[in-house]
């Protein structure tokens, strides 16, 4: 089942309780749910906007994994990279998917930021504790513009459907490295990876981290679109028609992160910028020089967006 168009944008939260907590909701600022089929009347006729969504609908989606850091046993060195559980490589490789997040207390905000940033069609069932921080992030999401541009991307990816390309799309996105998901590989790009290939041996996908590096070198820092610096915790989306550019930003660490700096690609002027949980954000250190743009945030938590014009 696809959900209506008007609810494309923001993620909706599953909610199979009774029309009796429909106080909550109303507290929380939430007005658009998807419910049992069986409820949808009532919840309707009590001024909510309900899209009826079955058990069986709801586990038809695609079940994304919980973003946060990623506990790893037997790891406890602190030079090693954290581990980041994100899905923004679920919604590039699927991008007219359906998906759904089983939530535990405390991860509604972030995997709703999450979603939108990707404009997935997701749904979220999620702990009633969680309304709350729920509400505020749809708040903010509701203030960010609608500006609808194409992604950014450096290179191409040809899917085969196998785990071991999603591995690679995976890694590929928690490393901030910019792919077009495609099917065959495209004149558009100067680089199209394609497992199985002399270039690149399926072996060497076996080792994900060491293939990231891999395609990091080919493709050379100086022509990356994107680079942040400060931060191995924060995935961006980068989304541009030439003329403006939207910067997603989401944090995975649990925790502010001060002093991130930001390069792009492309001479920027200074535009606006948001963060949820903070009323007002400026850019600072704002440069451009080398046919790039570059600035730091001085402070952000869970999600925030940067949108810019070119000079």
């Amino acid at each position: 089942m696809k959900l209506l168009l008007l609810f494309a944008t923001l993620p909706l939260l599953y909610w199979p309780h009774g029309i009796e907590r429909a106080p909550a909701l109303r507290q929380a600022g939430i007005e658009q749910i998807c419910v049992p089929p069986e409820q949808a009347a009532e919840w309707n006729k009590a001024g909510f906007k309900a899209t009826p969504l079955s058990q069986a609908e709801l586990e038809a989606r695609t079940r994304l994994i919980t973003p946060r850091i990623a506990p790893r046993s037997g790891v406890a060195s602190p030079t090693r990279a954290p581990w980041v559980d994100a899905n923004g490589w679920q919604f590039l490789r699927h991008s007219a998917g359906r998906f759904y997040y089983d939530l535990p207390p405390g991860r509604a905000a972030l995997a709703a930021a999450e979603a939108f940033a990707y404009g997935a069609d997701a749904v979220l069932k999620t702990d009633p504790a969680d309304l709350a921080e729920f509400g505020r992030m749809l708040a903010f999401l509701r203030e960010i513009p609608e500006m609808n541009l194409p992604t950014v991307a450096d290179f191409a990816v040809v899917d085969d459907d196998s785990s071991l390309t999603g591995e690679i799309l995976n890694l590929l996105a928690r490393r901030n490295l910019l792919f077009r998901v495609v099917a065959e590989p495209s004149s558009q790009f100067t680089i199209n990876i394609r497992l199985g290939t002399k270039e690149y041996p399926r072996e060497d996908a076996a080792d994900p981290n060491a293939f990231a590096l891999k395609v990091r070198r080919q493709l050379g820092d100086d022509k990356r679109s994107l680079r942040i610096y400060g931060s191995e915790t924060v995935i961006c989306r980068l989304t541009s028609d030439g003329r403006r550019a939207r910067l997603h930003l989401l944090n995975y660490s649990g925790r502010e992160i001060e002093g991130l700096r930001v390069k792009l690609r492309g001479a920027y002027s200074q535009g606006a910028a948001r963060a949820f949980g903070t009323d007002q954000m400026e850019l600072s250190d704002y440069l451009m020089a080398d046919g790039a743009t570059e600035f730091s945030i001085p402070r952000m938590g869970i999600y925030a967006v940067v949108d810019l014009m070119t000079k």
